[in-house]
């Protein structure tokens, strides 16, 4: 546990007859992004709620460590170190976004003049400086997030736990949202992201669990996890009608397609597996035109996980006059 900012072992959490958490397992690495997925109901936000010490887990869970702090018998160290943002802003809309951001500081028990360079530090970083004077009830739903953010961060947490930050917001601040999230990691800070939607988790997390019925049904990076689900290939297409005769005749495992002379071939997209296709064309002289690499996407490992007939939330359409921005 010496390098993981959260570690819980079995945790457990039930609401009279109902299982929320049923001997959930987590281990999250410090300064990663770790996304818990799964459908509404899960028990995503209860698990937030318990490793920030918002509410308690059931007698029978395991040990509970977050920031290196045992949660049962020292929460007030686990609070200093954490900062928690959920999909409800806490922003006041009656006051202005500085008077937000010095209420904060106060409750961190920091000096007035302390306060004051923290909160000015912190709106400009999150660029917020020009509308510190407004209210904050006039702000944009992604500036409202953005200072949500900002306030969580003056008590300089390591660990920072999103509840779905981005719920509601249109594409544009949901990108910005994702790179002020990996400025965050990049200064060391760990974050604990829930979250419905499913691109989300792929661009941002270093790892994923896929919570369905209280339990971890999954848990890897998005791309240990797309290889878990058949129905990947590889597919060959050809010019030349005998190459692709040719190569068809010794890939009896392939899907043919005779219409546009290519070949589906079964594969997880590993390195290893394409290696060896590569190498077996080379050795038997047949040259395809194009290869392509197809895996299943959180889409698919999110349907046959947790059963859903409903998918979680994709992205928005981008909105007219919103270019779509690259994000990687």
């Amino acid at each position: 546990m010496t390098n993981l900012a959260i570690a819980a072992n079995g945790l457990h959490k039930s609401y009279g007859d109902k299982v929320v958490l049923n001997g959930v397992d987590l281990a999250v690495p410090e300064g990663t992004i770790f996304s818990l997925l799964g459908p509404n109901g899960a028990g995503k936000t209860t698990a937030v709620k318990i490793l920030s010490t918002l509410v308690s887990a059931d007698p029978a869970s395991g040990e509970i460590r977050v920031g290196g702090h045992d949660l049962a018998s020292d929460p007030q160290a686990v609070r200093a170190a954490i900062g928690v943002t959920g999909q409800f802003s806490a922003v006041d809309g009656l006051i202005t976004g500085e008077e937000n951001m010095l209420l904060m500081a106060d409750l961190h028990h920091l000096s007035k003049r302390e306060g004051w360079r923290v909160a000015a530090e912190l709106l400009e970083r999150f660029d917020l400086t020009e509308a510190a004077k407004k209210p904050a009830s006039t702000y944009s739903g992604g500036m409202k997030r953005r200072l949500d953010i900002a306030m969580t961060l003056v008590g300089n947490p390591r660990i920072i736990f999103l509840d779905e930050p981005t719920t509601g917001l249109d594409p544009r601040s949901r990108h910005n949202m994702w790179q002020i999230i990996r400025e965050l990691v990049s200064d060391g800070v760990t974050v604990f992201l829930t979250t419905q939607y499913l691109e989300e988790a792929d661009e941002l997390a270093d790892r994923i669990a896929v919570l369905n019925d209280g339990k971890i049904a999954a848990e890897g990076t998005a791309e240990e996890l797309k290889r878990l689900i058949p129905g990947g290939h590889v597919r060959l297409r050809f010019t030349d009608p005998a190459a692709y005769q040719s190569a068809a005749s010794e890939l009896r495992e392939a899907a043919r397609d005779d219409e546009s002379l290519a070949l589906h071939i079964p594969s997880d997209g590993s390195q290893r597996e394409l290696r060896s296709l590569l190498d077996w064309l080379e050795a038997a002289g047949v040259e395809a035109d194009e290869l392509t690499v197809h895996t299943p996407d959180l889409d698919d490992v999110f349907f046959t996980l947790t059963g859903s007939t409903v998918p979680a939330q994709r992205n928005q359409p981008t909105q007219p006059n919103q270019p779509k921005e690259d994000v990687r």
